[in-house]
């Protein structure tokens, strides 16, 4: 197991390095392959002030003058040991992890990420504990219930919440929850340690808004797991040996049947952590999700490229978990 360990961490690390300079060069040599000069790209840090002195500046201290290599070269460094900008009157240093600089705002795109970083973990971590428990729930029950009114409506639920997009769901509960029942406020992000009630009413909707579709998808691959497992000769062996019947569902059926739900649970954690756009579109949570979609409109490269790069290792690090998991669920991954 721990050799099992050591390949896949190695193999993370590998990955996140490609990403690295496959984002690196999409952001900073793609546009100038497409024309851009290092001149143009100073002048979206320099912004209404320009002038030569102040692109000149502008372009020694970020090193676009210098190669590619050079540039890549300072990137990675700054992500590993931080890195000393010289601004002509002053040495500014941006402390590790560093991702440059905000062309709009001036600020560390570290620091930016940093704000943005809690609400769209507690929206993706909150709405997967919801998805996978009643996701996994109502498949279980369906498929212990075949053909039962539980199913049926199992069923229906389901398919009605794959074919609901976020953004038709979240309107829809702000309107009864919030307008006309008044059971909760309004939707919005309150930091866990100062209100821990009030960080989880106001997320409450938007958990169940992203969640929905989710957990409908999660029902119905746990019943069809579910009903091919319980036909299988180890459960008919374990029933014939007088296990009690829960022994059997949940300790040799579910466990089962979770095998290939672990597996896109992970993926689906990882994007959602990578940004639930529309969530925080929809709801007005200042997500990184949502600060990418600005970013992407004022042409912040920076911040979309530290956004890009947070997002990936997000994807990377829940693989590993999943990879992990999946060793731990099913023995016969760790002898290969």
């Amino acid at each position: 197991m721990i050799s099992y360990i050591i390949r896949r961490l190695f193999s993370a690390v590998i990955l996140l390095f490609v990403i690295s300079l496959i984002t690196f060069f999409i952001f900073y040599v793609f546009p100038r392959l497409g024309g851009q000069t290092t001149e143009s790209l100073a002048e979206q840090f320099v912004g209404k002030t320009q002038n030569p002195q102040a692109i000149a500046a502008v372009i020694h201290r970020f090193g676009f003058d210098q190669s590619v290599w050079v540039q890549y070269g300072r990137f990675i460094k700054g992500i590993f040991v931080g890195y000393d900008y010289d601004t002509g009157t002053r040495m500014s240093h941006c402390p590790a992890p560093c991702l440059g600089y905000s062309f709009k705002t001036n600020n560390l795109v570290t620091d930016s990420i940093g704000q943005w970083l809690p609400v769209t973990i507690s929206l993706a971590v909150g709405a997967s504990v919801l998805w996978l428990v009643f996701g996994v729930a109502v498949g279980v029950a369906s498929a212990l219930k075949k053909g039962s009114v539980v199913d049926r409506a199992g069923m229906i639920t389901a398919l009605v919440g794959v074919s609901l997009p976020v953004y038709f769901v979240g309107p829809l509960l702000s309107l009864v929850f919030v307008v006309n029942w008044h059971i909760l406020p309004d939707p919005g992000y309150v930091h866990i340690t100062q209100d821990p009630w009030g960080w989880f009413t106001h997320l409450l909707l938007p958990w169940i808004a992203v969640a929905f579709g989710l957990a409908a998808l999660y029902a119905r691959l746990t019943r069809v797991g579910m009903l091919d497992t319980m036909n299988e000769d180890f459960i008919r062996t374990a029933r014939a040996k007088g296990l009690p019947e829960r022994t059997v569902i949940f300790k040799h059926a579910l466990r089962a049947a979770l095998t290939p739900i672990v597996t896109i649970f992970g993926m689906d954690l990882g994007f959602a952590l990578g940004g639930v756009v529309l969530a925080e579109q929809v709801f007005n949570l200042p997500g990184i999700g949502r600060e990418a979609v600005d970013a992407v409109g004022q042409s912040d490269l920076p911040v979309i490229m530290g956004v890009t790069i947070v997002a990936s290792a997000f994807i990377v690090l829940a693989n590993l978990v999943v990879d992990l998991l999946y060793g731990v669920v099913d023995p016969r991954v760790r002898v290969s």
